[in-house]
């Protein structure tokens, strides 16, 4: 950048200080600071360049972010309270400096824990999805409680005791809510929601031979093109995979399950940006066997499937419980109830076995009296799968076991998330959630 080394006062609430146009450059054209400058990123002084920038606001808080924006590192006096520095660093459009100092890179195995919240009400915690912004939402029963990155929480959203199937954030602002459908009542479906005060936007509708239909909304996925896949059922013939515009709320597709399939009761979707296909999968104990495949969408047929309908094995022993793609290897990754990691390649069209890979701990014998089934994700190349009170980190292209994340308060892990540069834990006996995130690298 082109700055000039041109000086500027600040009077911040009394208090009078200079910096650099180099060091307000630091903060980002997106910044208050950045729309100091012109085009070429020289500093528009005020006319009589003697004067300063009055700015009425918390003085302290703005020399803590001044020292932030020279050096890149964050000190936080014991006087100062860490939310009243991230009100004035959002404020002036600088949080993600603030959060980029508090927190490194992600990295599952530098992960450690940095807090845990306690749910307003124990058990059946449904799901917990992490935010863009380092936030996250929980799903607990008819409930849906949201907290910003300070874990500051949102007014809940109550869905007027309509179970919650799942939760996903559309942008920072946004989340879409799938909840069942109530025999008598001709509801349920899917809503956009206000993040941070709750407003219902826009229901998305069903639409079967030109008649609007009441369904249950299951899982949920997204993609880069603004599109909203969900899980369906109805009462009618409205089982499949349904997919909305999430900008205006239309429906505009409908993949209708196959006689002998199961998409309507699916609980993972995945959506695949490199293949442009969608990854549907119906587990057990929603179905008493596994179905997974890939729905082209343009072309309407199911590029890819495989089912352990008639399998061979021991259906005790490699039962699987979750499934989640992964492009870079062509393949689709499945776990079974010890944890041991499987993997098919569905570059093949032909249904294939599974590789098991045995790598993770023998659960056989060990679980616990209420047991949470594993879990998979897949963020930066790492592959994270949870396992009673503890989510194991596999790396590199053998997939070889490098960590191991536990927290026992809250009884097992029903569901975790990655996203905003953190990972989030949820328990179900006492609806408990951890929060873990990559510490800064020491200073040389």
């Amino acid at each position: 950048m082109g700055v000039q080394k041109d000086r500027m006062k600040f009077n911040v609430g009394g208090r009078v200080m200079e910096t650099t146009a180099t060091t307000l450059a630091n903060a980002g054209r997106n910044s208050m600071f950045g729309a100091m400058f012109d085009d070429n990123w020289n500093l528009i002084l005020p006319s009589n360049k003697e004067s300063e920038r009055f700015i009425d606001r918390n003085p302290d808080c703005f020399e803590i972010l001044l020292d932030l924006l020279r050096t890149g590192e964050l000190y936080i006096p014991p006087n100062i309270p860490e939310k009243l520095l991230y009100r004035e660093a959002l404020y002036y459009g600088v949080l993600d400096h603030v959060r980029a100092a508090k927190w490194g890179p992600f990295d599952g195995n530098r992960l450690r824990l940095s807090r845990s919240l306690q749910g307003q009400a124990p058990g059946d915690g449904t799901a917990i999805r992490a935010g863009p912004d380092g936030g996250c939402c929980v799903a607990h029963g008819s409930m849906v409680h949201v907290y910003d990155w300070m874990l500051d929480e949102h007014p809940p959203l109550n869905l007027d005791y309509q179970r919650v199937n799942d939760v996903g954030w559309v942008d920072s602002d946004n989340i879409v809510i799938g909840v069942s459908e109530r025999l008598g009542r001709g509801d349920g479906g899917m809503g956009l929601f206000n993040s941070h005060n709750g407003e219902l936007r826009y229901k998305f509708q069903v639409c079967h031979e030109n008649q609007l239909k009441s369904y249950t909304a299951g899982a949920l996925s997204f993609s880069s093109d603004y599109k909203i896949f969900s899980s369906c059922k109805g009462r009618s013939n409205e089982y499949g995979v349904g997919v909305w515009d999430q900008v205006t709320g239309k429906q505009i597709d409908f993949f209708y399950e196959p006689l002998g399939w199961s998409l309507g009761d699916a609980d993972k979707l995945q959506w695949l940006e490199g293949n442009n296909c969608l990854l549907v999968a119906t587990m057990f104990p929603r179905k008493d066997n596994c179905y997974i495949s890939l729905l082209d969408f343009r072309e309407k047929k199911m590029v890819w499937c495989w089912s352990d309908v008639g399998a061979t094995f021991a259906v005790d022993e490699k039962r699987v419980r979750d499934a989640i793609a992964m492009e870079d290897n062509n393949s689709i990754c499945v776990v079974n109830e010890f944890e041991d990691l499987g993997f098919m390649d569905f570059r093949s069209s032909a249904a294939t076995s599974i590789r098991w890979s045995s790598r993770s701990r023998l659960m056989k014998g060990k679980m616990p009296e209420e047991p949470c089934y594993p879990k998979l994700a897949l963020h930066g190349g790492q592959l994270f799968s949870s396992m009673n009170d503890c989510i194991s980190v596999f790396c590199g292209p053998e997939w070889v076991l490098t960590s191991r994340l536990r927290r026992s308060y809250g009884g097992s892990i029903c569901d975790f998330s990655i996203g905003g540069d953190r990972l989030f834990a949820l328990h179900s006996e006492e609806n408990v959630f951890d929060i873990w995130e990559t510490p800064t690298p020491p200073l040389v």
